[in-house]
């Protein structure tokens, strides 16, 4: 039984350490786990990204921004992200559809239904069985970047990222049992352990979770 896991959040929030962590965590246990990211995950995909989020780019259209992430989520979904799970693997991917729905749509302007459409078309109506978003202040989430050099989306104003928070706890009060906010503003042991225990609950039970058969 395969397991699609995605992890969102503002830029900054931490996920890099965390899903390392959760990698060897799941690893360790013996977990056929698959990780990926977005934009990416194949090579057309990964050149896409590159266009994406090069500050060479920025006065991209916000639609061409959001037709470049479907499509390369098109390729990513049709070309390594399904061959996994078909494989029975536990697919892990930092970022899938809700980053696009936040960035483009609630932050954005974007008309949700519009993003929401061209990304059901990319995907196949692939939905994750769990998606756990780091939340933080994006003051303080920004201030961490800054340090490391950003890229184009980065770069956009503080109002912008505020908003694309306010959109991920708008996603989980609409989808409480998919989409969990996890406190990152915590030390980072007390946050994975917040993670493992939701990724667990999702895991087969052969694995130590609590997902029955289905």
């Amino acid at each position: 039984m395969s397991v699609f896991i995605t992890f969102e959040g503002v830029d900054g929030a931490g996920k890099s350490t965390q899903l390392r962590l959760l990698l060897q965590y799941l690893e360790e246990r013996g977990v056929p786990v698959f990780f990926t990211r977005e934009p990416g995950g194949t090579p057309i995909a990964e050149q896409i990204r590159e266009i994406l989020l090069s500050p060479r780019n920025r006065g991209m259209s916000l639609i061409t921004e959001a037709l470049l992430f479907a499509a390369s989520r098109a390729e990513h979904v049709s070309r390594t992200i399904r061959p996994a799970l078909e494989a029975g693997k536990v697919v892990i991917c930092d970022r899938f559809v809700d980053s696009s729905i936040v960035y483009q749509g609630f932050a954005g302007g974007l008309p949700l239904d519009f993003v929401e459409q061209i990304n059901q078309m990319a995907t196949g109506a692939l939905r994750p069985h769990r998606t756990i978003v780091l939340d933080l202040a994006p003051e303080v989430a920004l201030a961490r970047l800054k340090a490391g050099g950003m890229d184009r989306i980065e770069e956009k104003s503080l109002a912008y990222h505020r908003q694309v928070r306010e959109g991920y706890l708008e996603i989980a009060r609409a989808e409480p049992r998919r989409v969990k906010i996890v406190d990152a503003s915590r030390g980072v042991d007390e946050v994975q352990a917040e993670i493992r225990a939701l990724v667990d609950e999702v895991l087969p039970r052969r694995f130590g979770g609590g997902r029955t058969a289905s």
